[in-house]
């Protein structure tokens, strides 16, 4: 929602007229110095929508304002025409509309585009989010990084890796909504007040790494060739991409990097198909190559990679992972139930190749139980069991 400033109005009285908290405002609004507002200038409020009301008799400023729980001078900010003196019967003004539902829905086949409009939807609503794109898919699909928070710890989750573990993007989606919800509207997740959260931590969200894998297993293969007649061919002439893990070139991104990646070839397949083929050589797909690129730049205290199924949380490689590690799984496991494991003979993997490079905790968390892809019926369950784990990540 946007004000425009008038003379005398500062963030803090913008923070206390709508319950923001001040640096929500300061952060939604970067382009802006703070101590220095112009008259006229454009200000964005978050956690606000407009409605449009039309004047009924016996309505005031104050009764409208009263009704929804606003001062009335929040009505005169986004109605910067109006006189209240003068209300006509009929006459339509803007009401702000404070924002306590969710906008994504995680209960449906969540395909790229889905993920796309949603978090176009929230950056509207929340614009202290930030949205980079890390890079382009195989078929020119951009991989969109969330940025949250204030803070100097650097924390990361990324899902989808796989295009049958597709559950991954809208249960990280979901959290990544109720977080916003929860510092707008001041309001706490299982007794936990989050703008601590957000002013000691930054969060990185890479909600879909593998957006053509993910749209190939929910839409089929894709109409342009070469890749329409290469996929179905090493799908073994199939047109059911339900067990297709790999990106479109059928190379598997969580083996494809430097940790290791020879093991994981000698073992694996060695040419492309729907899981398990690491490439060529290390780090050969864009969609790889833009995770590590983004991993570099950052430079994470911690990174989470969540994948399906199992209820578990790998946390070691090879015995370099640091003494945190341990400490971090066991509180992700008392919140979440999952079991954690240090290690398992597998390599090549984004988890991996982060605590060989940095000696810092990385974890692959495996939501939910079954065959994938997981059924949207067991949603709110893995939401639950995975809530614990987001918010930990960022409270230890």
């Amino acid at each position: 929602m946007e004000v425009y400033v008038r003379r005398g109005d500062t963030f803090w009285y913008y923070s206390q007229l709508f319950g923001i908290p001040l640096q929500l405002l300061i952060d939604s609004n970067r382009q802006i110095n703070p101590n220095a507002l112009s008259i006229g200038a454009e200000i964005q409020i978050p956690g606000f929508l407009v409605q449009n009301y039309q004047i009924k008799p016996g309505d005031t400023l104050w009764t409208i304002a009263t009704n929804r729980n606003l001062a009335w001078d929040a009505l005169l900010l986004v109605n910067p025409e109006l006189n209240p003196n003068f209300l006509k019967i009929g006459q339509t003004i803007k009401v702000p509309i404070r924002v306590t539902w969710r906008l994504v829905n995680g209960k449906q086949n969540y395909d790229y585009a889905t993920m796309m409009n949603d978090i176009r939807q929230l950056q509207t609503v929340y614009p202290f989010l930030q949205t980079p794109s890390i890079g382009n898919s195989v078929l020119g699909k951009e991989i969109p990084q969330v940025l949250i928070g204030n803070g100097t710890k650097r924390v990361h989750y990324n899902g989808s890796f796989h295009g049958n573990e597709w559950i991954t993007t809208p249960i990280i989606m979901t959290f990544l909504n109720d977080y916003a919800l929860s510092l707008t509207n001041q309001q706490p997740i299982r007794g936990l007040y989050t703008y601590p959260l957000y002013s000691q931590s930054n969060l990185s969200i890479v909600p879909m790494v593998n957006p053509d894998g993910v749209d190939l297993v929910l839409h089929g293969p894709p109409e342009q060739e070469p890749w329409r007649s290469k996929v179905v061919e090493w799908n073994n002439g199939s047109t059911n991409f339900s067990g297709w893990k790999a990106n479109i070139r059928g190379v598997d991104l969580n083996d494809q990097f430097p940790a290791l990646w020879e093991l994981e070839r000698e073992n694996g397949p060695k040419t492309p198909g729907p899981r398990d083929y690491g490439g060529e050589k290390p780090l050969s797909e864009p969609e790889s190559i833009a995770m590590a690129d983004l991993t570099k730049s950052r430079d994470f205290a911690r990174v989470l990679a969540f994948h399906t199924q199992g209820e578990v949380i790998y946390w070691g490689f090879q015995n370099l992972e640091p003494p945190e590690s341990e400490v971090l799984v066991k509180e992700f496991s008392r919140v979440s139930g999952y079991e954690p494991i240090r290690s398992i003979y597998s390599y090549a993997g984004y988890k991996d190749w982060f605590i060989q490079d940095w000696r810092r905790p990385g974890f692959t968390v495996e939501l939910g139980l079954g065959k994938n892809p997981l059924p949207l019926s067991q949603f709110d369950e893995i939401y639950e069991e995975a809530l614990g784990i987001f918010l930990a990540a960022l409270y230890m």
